[in-house]
């Protein structure tokens, strides 16, 4: 394959892999508790252009080296719900999963018919004991800062806010919950956050940047398939040329 279309099929990969990105940030832009996405560019050295003459220019092509999740805080919004959660500050709700404990920021959280306090996918949420958070429901519960459920004056139980020392160590892993994706990490208390009851953190997602940058980045991708489409012809003209030449 020649400079111009490997440089442009790379490139062209690339795009595709930050518009799906694009496309996520902007259709979690109302989703609670939801952290965009961004990504970090490199440029791919083979082994063949790293050990290249001197002299000459090594051949690169454009990737993106990874993409990561910003955690800064989302906008706080009044719902009046008892039992809408958010967190100010750095921190995570734990949620028990099927396939293990999740984190998430998403405070919109629900009763069971069995009174225990979980997320809308049904995952029951931890209090900082490891066991599920068991309420009445036919009473009014009242949510401190510290994450103290009471009920008629009375501690019920205290919800788990946990932090991590590396948040890179997370990965998403849908429906806004956060996995560990390290096997080393471990989370601690996050002492920092502070739970505000009867509201929800917004998205830090700003749907007018992504939009701005969907279309640049499509911009980007008519003109890499513009270079490809010449790299074609020009391959195309070079073999009908050493076919006439060798006939």
């Amino acid at each position: 394959m020649d400079t111009l279309t490997s440089a442009a099929a790379s490139g062209i990969r690339a795009r595709v892999e930050s518009l799906d990105m694009l496309a996520n940030n902007i259709a979690n832009a109302s989703s609670p508790g939801f952290k965009t996405d961004r990504e970090s560019f490199s440029l791919y050295f083979s082994q063949e252009a790293t050990d290249s003459p001197a002299g000459t220019t090594p051949t690169v092509q454009p990737v993106i080296e990874r993409q990561w999740t910003d955690f800064t805080q989302g906008s706080m919004t009044p719902t009046g719900n008892q039992l809408d959660l958010a967190l100010s500050g750095k921190g995570f709700f734990v949620a028990s999963a099927p396939s293990g404990p999740v984190y998430t920021r998403d405070g919109s959280f629900q009763l069971s018919t069995q009174g225990q306090l979980q997320t809308m996918d049904g995952y029951p949420i931890q209090g900082q004991d490891g066991k599920p958070i068991q309420v009445d429901s036919s009473k009014a519960v009242d949510i401190g800062p510290d994450g103290m459920v009471r009920q008629d004056g009375q501690d019920i139980s205290q919800i788990s806010v946990v932090d991590f020392q590396d948040p890179a160590a997370l990965a998403k892993q849908g429906n806004n919950y956060f996995r560990i994706d390290v096997s080393t990490a471990q989370p601690v208390p996050g002492t920092s956050a502070q739970i505000q009851q009867g509201k929800l953190e917004g998205a830090n997602s700003q749907p007018a940047e992504s939009a701005v940058r969907l279309v640049s980045v499509m911009r980007q991708f008519e003109s890499l398939q513009k270079a490809l489409a010449i790299g074609n012809e020009m391959n195309r003209e070079v073999v009908t040329d050493v076919a006439k030449v060798t006939s």
